[in-house]
């Protein structure tokens, strides 16, 4: 009972389900399908606002986000289809906005959790394996492991000030991250479920500096306002906390505003950015903005049966810094050199066709795995992927001289492989 969250254990909810998930067990399984029992059980403050803007929203574990912005009249309803479905066109402006100008998205989803206290620092070593010993205002994108050094969470830890952490991660994995530092804690720390305080809002592209810079008292220059760096800042006459940070690939940032103020740095944040023809963006087109970029979705491209060296992100972890849960295992991974096993990037060679997930992978004619995530990537002109291939020597010229398929519906379609991003494979976009 770790996973669910408590709203999804209530008899109500179970009981309002039921029907709208056994009912169609042998009907069409459509990309993208909502239920429509249980629903709105869990809200953004934001939410009543983006709904009279068009947005269409999705559930995960009962928090009702925006997937997508209808516009020009119409109706903020899916129509289902295995190829583009209604709101492909509009969620390929709110991509291309991000990419060429400024969105703005919620995130108030995302599960938010203090650390307190003398020993919190040695306590999130222990846990992380990443290295949070940093100075106040620096952040850190770290994963936690299990003692195989399996990835058990993917998550961001801020250090706020001398004693005080905010970890935030996912909606999807917030239930599992909690009871996994509640167990694991250790020493003079307090942990408090601060999700519902803060709202978040992403404001990511290449005029999000030009909007903001309107609204804050903070200095967010290049040189005053590094990437992976976190502040106290007033935004439209609000105290949040702002962290620049991207999970798009472009100049972005990660306001955190006390929930009971959220509608008015939203609309002040849309004000300031309509000379730049700011966006509303949806999920869907921060799944395809960031799967560009190669960035892994936790409970998708990595779990607790895949490890960091198998997932391209050993870089993360910082064995000689600290001990820490799993940090056997990934030395011994790490040096066992090349892996059998490696997450691989995939474009399309066609425009047309699409990706979900677990499509199978063709290499030299023979399936070496299934897609771990798939979407339409609009700066890249062609469905995109990734999923782990299974074979040895998978070096990264291996991959390169590799042939690579997709099959998509018993058909097999030419693709591209990389073990680097497709888009910005430098990162160079966000550090502008």
């Amino acid at each position: 009972m770790r996973r669910p969250r408590p709203v999804q254990r209530e008899h109500s909810d179970l009981e309002a389900r039921i029907p709208d998930s056994l009912g169609p067990t042998y009907a069409m399984h459509w990309p993208f399908y909502q239920y429509k029992t249980a629903r709105n059980r869990i809200q953004s403050p934001l939410h009543q606002v983006l709904k009279e803007q068009g947005a269409c929203f999705g559930e995960v574990v009962g928090y009702e986000r925006p997937n997508w912005f209808a516009r020009d009249g119409a109706r903020a309803e899916y129509q289902y289809s295995y190829k583009r479905q209604n709101w492909f066109d509009f969620y390929a402006e709110e991509h291309k906005a991000v990419r060429e100008s400024v969105g703005i998205y919620d995130i108030s989803s995302f599960g938010k959790f203090e650390v307190s206290g003398p020993d919190a620092e040695q306590a999130l070593q222990w846990i992380c394996a990443g290295d949070v010993r940093v100075e106040p205002g620096k952040l850190v994108y770290t994963q936690w492991l299990n003692e195989r050094g399996g990835i058990e969470a993917d998550v961001t830890v801020s250090r706020a000030g001398p004693d005080r952490f905010m970890i935030t991660t996912a909606i999807g994995s917030f239930n599992k991250d909690w009871w996994h530092l509640k167990k694991h804690l250790q020493g003079e720390v307090q942990l408090r479920d601060i999700s519902a305080d803060y709202a978040c809002l992403a404001l990511q592209g290449p005029n999000a500096r030009a909007v903001l810079e309107k609204l804050t008292d903070a200095d967010v220059s290049a040189q005053g306002f590094a990437f992976g760096r976190g502040c106290y800042a007033r935004v439209a006459g609000i105290e949040v906390w702002l962290q620049r940070l991207s999970y798009v690939g472009e100049l972005g940032w990660e306001i955190f505003v006390p929930a009971a103020d959220t509608s008015k740095v939203f609309a002040d944040l849309q004000r300031a950015g309509a000379a730049f023809d700011i966006r509303n963006v949806g999920l869907h087109a921060v799944n395809s903005l960031r799967l560009e970029k190669g960035f892994r979705h936790w409970g998708h491209d990595i779990g607790s049966e895949d490890n960091l060296v198998q997932a391209g992100l050993s870089f993360a972890a910082k064995p000689d810094a600290s001990d820490f849960i799993g940090r056997n295992a990934f030395v011994r991974q790490k040096a066992a050199g090349l892996p059998e096993r490696r997450l691989v990037q995939f474009k399309l060679d066609d425009p047309e066709p699409l990706l979900y997930h677990n499509e199978p992978i063709v290499m030299d004619g023979r399936i070496v795995g299934y897609l771990t995530s798939g979407m339409y990537g609009h700066s890249v002109r062609a469905a995109i992927g990734m999923g782990y291939v299974v074979a040895p020597g998978l070096s990264a010229d291996r991959v390169k001289e590799a042939t690579f398929e997709i099959e998509i519906a018993k058909e097999r379609f030419g693709a591209r492989a990389s073990l680097r991003a497709f888009y910005d494979p430098s990162g160079s976009r966000m550090n502008i």
